[in-house]
Formats: structure tokens, sequence, C-alpha cells
């Protein structure tokens, strides 16, 4: 049986099949994702003990640690943010409607999927490229280095090796190379895809290894409170002592640094502040009602966390982590510019810092403020659309 909510908006409509077939629904989703997420487990042990990492695994595909660990991060993305806004459509739909009033919360929502899209098809794109004559060598010794973006032009005896067209003494850039290209002879815009991928990677295998760690440690503080609350609160205190900056510096001491190794770091000992974002939020939610109806109909504490407590902090949660994730690409660009991650793989800190050496700047300009220039919009995009999910997620917006 359903109540009608009329029009008003504080009242919702219930429909007690629809909430069962809901909870059907969301069983059949976790066994889909854990599923999917045991097979992927099972082709990465394929490949990690019997084929081994040094061999290709299908064709010419030779995955990497960092790639298992991302394909893992899509599935969760897929499943537990995805999938409920698209099953809720209703609340995705309010949540829309708060949201398409900012413009630039809206242009910033834009180039974020642009990010995530150019980071999950890097690849694609690159050979999409290479095979209508973009990115590739247009001389007999390959790709011709220092030559200027499309549309600008540089000294031939800054690049005497030419790909485009000479007139007075200059080097006109060309299409083959629209950003250009490095001192080692390497097309920026290619570059420029490749580090895109490997910032989407630190982005969201970061936020898939520290937003259970944080949610659970908070919910439970707040639920369970008194020494638990304080036992955890301290811990928190304690890691936070310690930055995961200088943690990563040490430890890549040991062992080298890499991608892989930044994520795991950071995705393990950077959750101190989104916990205590989630604690102070679901304290609120401990004393309301619903809770305490739970409490009275003999529901147990552990369920009455993860049926009650979790899903009403998704909210923060979810505008916590889009914060947080700018902070995190500076410092792997940091890290990265300072040679103290992987020198193998091209990161827009690699590429900053080849473009500020002493004999490319400034002549050489578009090295570095191309990729400059990504990191500053997708930083400043997901901050805006961070501050725009906290006003739209909120639900006193409502009123």
């Amino acid at each position: 049986m359903a109540t009608e909510a009329g029009d008003d908006p504080t009242f919702e409509t219930i429909d007690w099949e629809e909430v069962s077939a809901g909870q059907r629904s969301m069983g059949r989703r976790t066994w889909a994702f854990v599923s999917l997420l045991a097979a992927l487990a099972l082709v990465f042990s394929y490949d990690y003990f019997v084929i081994g990492t040094n061999d290709p695994i299908l064709g010419a595909w030779n995955p990497t640690r960092l790639d298992w660990l991302f394909g893992a991060s899509v599935l969760v993305a897929v499943f537990y943010l995805l999938v409920p806004l698209a099953r809720n459509r209703r609340l995705t739909r309010l949540y829309w409607n708060r949201l398409r009033t900012n413009r630039l919360a809206i242009a910033s929502l834009g180039f974020v999927l642009l990010f995530v899209l150019v980071g999950l098809f890097a690849p694609v794109l690159i050979d999409l490229l290479e095979a209508i004559g973009v990115t590739t060598g247009q001389t007999r010794y390959g790709i011709a280095p220092y030559q200027p973006p499309y549309g600008t032009s540089i000294s031939t005896g800054l690049a005497p090796l030419c790909a485009g067209e000479v007139a007075n003494g200059l080097c006109r850039g060309t299409y083959h190379h629209p950003l250009g290209t490095t001192t080692g002879g390497q097309d920026v815009l290619a570059q420029l895809l490749v580090g895109t991928r490997i910032a989407l990677h630190v982005a969201l295998i970061t936020a898939t290894l520290l937003v259970p760690i944080a949610t659970l440690v908070g919910t439970t503080a707040a639920y369970f409170g008194g020494r638990v609350d304080s036992l955890l609160m301290r811990y928190v205190d304690l890691q936070q002592v310690i930055p995961a900056f200088f943690v990563y510096l040490i430890v890549q001491f040991i062992y080298g640094g890499s991608v892989f190794l930044l994520v795991l770091v950071f995705g393990l000992l950077n959750w101190g502040g989104v916990t205590r974002l989630v604690r102070s939020d679901a304290l609120e939610e401990v004393e309301s009602g619903y809770v305490k109806a739970a409490e009275s109909a003999g529901r147990g504490r552990l369920r009455i966390v993860r049926r009650h407590l979790l899903p009403n902090v998704s909210s923060t949660v979810l505008t916590a982590v889009t914060l947080q994730i700018p902070t995190l690409l500076i410092i792997e660009t940091t890290v990265s510019y300072l040679n103290l991650g992987a020198r193998t793989q091209t990161t827009w800190g690699l590429l900053i810092a080849g473009g500020f050496t002493e004999n490319t700047f400034p002549s050489q300009w578009w090295i570095a403020a191309f990729p400059v220039l990504a990191l500053i919009l997708t930083t400043v995009s997901f901050s805006v659309l961070g501050d725009a999910l906290r006003d739209a997620l909120d639900p006193r917006g409502e009123q």
C-alpha cells in the first residue's frame, strides 16, 4: 500500500512493494559486484603467478599492478556510485535540479567528466590520433624535438629539424603535433593523455581505498561512542601527526618511487580528515528517530550501522573525497616533479619538470604550459564541484 505525498516535497511516496524489490535488487547488485571482483582477482592471480609480470597476458597487453587496482576501483565506482544514481531516479533528479542552477558547477562537472573519459580511453585516443597522422613522426628521423604548437613558431636555431613549414628563419608548428614536442622528440599531446590516465588512476584508486576505511571508522566511532570512540579518534590523531607524504618519502627511499606505492600510502594513511567529517555527521544521525526506532525494534548494532548510518553519511563522504582529490593530484605532481616518483611513467609532474629546465624555459614554453594548464583546470574543477555538491546534497536544501 502506498501513502500519498501530495504536493509537499517534505514527504515522499512509499510503496512497500518497491522497497522489497529494492532490497532484492541490492542483493543482486552485491552478488554481481563480488562475482566480477572475484573474476578480476582470478585473472590477476593467473597473470601474476602463472604468466609472470613481464609477459603480456593477451596480445601486447601487459597490465601492471596499478592497472589491476584501477580495474577494481572502476567496479566499485560503477556498482556503488553509478548504479545507485540510476536506480534512485527521484533523488538523482532532485540533486540535479539543485546543481544545475550553478553554471560554474555544471562547467566543472563537464570538465571532470572529460577528465574521466580521457583517462579511461587514453590508449584508444592515442592509437586513433596516430591512425589519422597526429602525434606521429613527420621526418625521416622520427618525431622532431622542439616543435612548437600548431599556429605558433620558433627560431630554426632552436629547432633545426623542423616538421612544419620553414619561413623567414622560423619553424612553424604543424597539425601533426598540435601541442608541440618535447626535447626528447615526444609528442606533448600524447604525453599529456598518458599523464591524464595516471592522474585518474591516482584519484580513483586512492578514493576507493580511503572511502571504506574512513566511513567505517567514522560511523563506528559515532554509534558505539565511549571507549570505542576514544580509541578510534586517538588513532586518527596519531595518524595525522605523521603526514602520509613523509611516510611516502621514507618508503620510496627503501623500495623506490612508484605511482602504485603512492596510491597505497595515501589511500591507507590519508583518511583521517574524512573520518572526522563522517563521525560528526553520524553523531547527528545517531540521535535521530529512525535509529532509536531500529534500536527499539531489537536490531543489532552492526546492522544499524550498516543499514541506517552508512547510507545517510554517503553524501558527506562523496563531498569530502571530491574536495580531497585536488590535493592528491597536486601531491602526485609534486612527487613526480621532484623525481621522487616513477621515472618510467609519464606524469604531469615529469612533463612540467622537463619543461622548466634551464635549456627549455621559456623558449620552449609549451612543454610545461599544457600540463600546468591541465593540472589547474582539473584541480579547480574538482574543488568547485565539491563545494557545489556539498550544497546540493545537503538535506536542509529542501527547506
